[in-house]
């Protein structure tokens, strides 16, 4: 046999067809190819394998002991090529597949619910696994392939991964509608000053960006708590203990309708939640269909005082 040698699919469906059927004719017939193409490839596999396969007479073909020993390899072979075929059929139809997908306990406790049951109406047996890291964790199993992709901001952008936009967002003060703060027409982060707020840990998730903006414009945040988790500070501003700064959206799509969301000027910070992947990779058509669903939910979504994540209530009002 020549090692170098490697049968194509086409020439073991030729060689069994011939086999059942002991026909050039009839083969060709069943392979809607012409007779001359079927004795070419087995010819070629006859070569390839530098064995015969067929003793050929007048009035048929006649299997030797190679192609007895040979026939259940190669259906074998054909049953493995049609499963697969088959099961990429089902994952382009969405039969079957999995999504897997990395993100932060709070912001997947806000965006997820509602399109998974969505998705999971539309597709019953495609599979959902939710990756709920911390927010240090986020890029590296986007990076290290553990998930197809990520939903949230990364620390680092750039490099290796690929950033497309799903929500707009920005910096905003979270408060109760009876906070002073609640009723002013423009908030600016000098409007702050003396007035007691929650925020992230130094170093940890938006603080950075929080310390920046209050500099910027002058101003010395009394932080009276600071927090690991953005639901933490929900609850916190909730219960009626001081107003959280935090991303727009977070409070907007959150289980406390009663709290306002007042977007932070002067200097106005974006901090947008981004669809990432690593750089070079395609995602399945499970995970497309998925992003669809979670986009137009996104997109429908309505909460009282938020018509959409840019607007205040002041705004809505006008």
């Amino acid at each position: 046999m020549n090692h170098a040698f490697s049968p194509s699919v086409r020439q073991l469906r030729a060689f069994l067809a011939v086999y059942r059927l002991r026909k050039l004719g009839a083969a060709a017939e069943q392979l809607f190819v012409t007779q001359s193409a079927v004795s070419v490839m087995i010819r070629q596999l006859e070569e390839g394998l530098q064995t015969r396969l067929f003793d050929r007479t007048t009035r048929s073909l006649q299997p030797t002991q190679a192609a007895h020993e040979a026939v259940a390899v190669a259906e074998r072979i054909l049953r493995d090529v049609d499963s697969l075929g088959a099961t990429f059929g089902d994952l382009s139809v969405l039969r079957r597949g999995r999504v897997c997908l990395a993100i932060t306990p709070t912001l997947a406790g806000m965006l997820l619910p509602e399109a998974i049951r969505q998705f999971g109406a539309l597709h019953p047996e495609v599979q959902i696994v939710v990756d709920d890291c911390a927010p240090e964790q986020f890029s590296s199993r986007v990076l290290g392939e553990h998930v197809d992709f990520g939903i949230g901001t990364p620390e680092r952008a750039g490099g290796e991964l690929e950033l497309q936009t799903l929500m707009r967002d920005q910096l905003c003060l979270v408060c109760l509608p009876d906070h002073p703060l609640a009723h002013m027409k423009t908030l600016r982060w000098r409007d702050l000053e003396g007035h007691a707020v929650i925020a992230g840990r130094p170093g940890y998730g938006v603080r950075q960006l929080v310390d920046v903006a209050a500099a910027n414009a002058g101003v010395a945040l009394k932080v009276v708590n600071e927090i690991s988790f953005l639901s933490t500070g929900l609850w916190m501003t909730a219960c009626g203990m001081a107003p959280t700064i935090m991303p727009s959206a977070y409070a907007i799509y959150s289980h406390f309708p009663n709290l306002v969301v007042k977007t932070l000027q002067g200097p106005r910070v974006s901090r947008d939640i981004f669809i990432v992947t690593k750089k070079g990779r395609s995602l399945p058509v499970a995970c497309r269909t998925f992003l669809d669903v979670l986009r137009s939910e996104l997109k429908h979504k309505k909460r009282p005082y938020f018509p959409s994540p840019l607007t205040d209530p002041a705004d809505a009002a006008r």
